[in-house]
């Protein structure tokens, strides 16, 4: 492995006792700021619309907004929760919250606490009954999550099949295929999909309009959507066309 080896990587699926749901769907990205809660809402929402309980779970969150009671909150979490119908509670589907917006145990450090892997694994237990859960990813597979863990690391110990969310931009390729590389050969995880999403209007980047037909050409998983910027109506009928939960039981 090119990278140090701050842990082993988890070969089995959870290896960590706890009751959770059966089938779910792990979505992270090639980068921050790709769109993976917008994704991520998207397939709660089709989910929720189609009469399946969904829960939706953002183990630990930086960048949080401090309300005027003190309470932090992950504005990513609140747009998953009102995609997934508002089950449970904010606190259920984020139990960590840090406020700085930088890695999570370097954003808990500064506030004198601790980015807690076990908590995030426990955390997943709140949503045992439902009937798939939506859990979101910090970052990248390779963002650290606490001091000894990456977010592959959770990937690996939740085992539910990936969602990769790649930003359409110059660049895509490279970073879709290092990250389907990166689950495969660091944590052995199953990519279910790829979605590639638009998150500017594009400008003079003429990679917009041929990374749908290299990725598709090239990633050994299949490309399952390409989501148009600032089309809420178009995305939505898009994530419609998917089965999402044929796609949580490709364990």
């Amino acid at each position: 492995m090119l990278v140090r080896s701050i842990h082993n990587p988890i070969d089995k699926r959870g290896s960590q006792t706890v009751n959770r749901p059966k089938y779910g769907l792990f979505v992270t990205g090639t980068n921050t700021e790709v769109g993976k809660t917008y994704v991520a809402s998207l397939i709660a929402s089709t989910l929720s619309k189609n009469g399946v309980r969904v829960g939706v779970y953002k183990p630990v969150a930086s960048g949080c907004t401090r309300r005027p009671d003190g309470t932090l909150v992950s504005e990513d979490a609140v747009e998953l929760w009102n995609a997934a119908g508002r089950p449970l509670g904010l606190d259920a589907v984020c139990p960590q919250a840090f406020e700085r917006p930088v890695a999570p145990h370097l954003a808990a450090r500064a506030d004198g606490r601790t980015s807690d892997f076990s908590k995030m694994i426990d955390g997943l237990s709140l949503w045992a009954d439902f009937d798939l859960v939506i859990v979101e990813g910090a970052g990248g597979l390779m963002s650290p999550i606490s001091d000894n863990h990456y977010t592959a690391d959770l990937a690996a110990e939740f085992g539910y099949p990936v969602i990769v969310v790649a930003a359409n931009r110059l660049g895509a390729i490279n970073e879709t295929l290092q990250t389907l590389i990166c689950a495969k050969q660091y944590s052995k995880l199953s990519v279910a999909g790829v979605v590639l999403n638009d998150t500017h209007a594009g400008g003079n980047d003429e990679s917009l309009s041929t990374n749908w037909h290299e990725l598709s050409k090239r990633c050994e998983a299949p490309c399952l959507c390409h989501f148009s910027f600032n089309d809420i109506e178009s995305a939505t009928k898009l994530a419609a066309s998917v089965d999402w939960l044929a796609l949580s039981r490709r364990l």
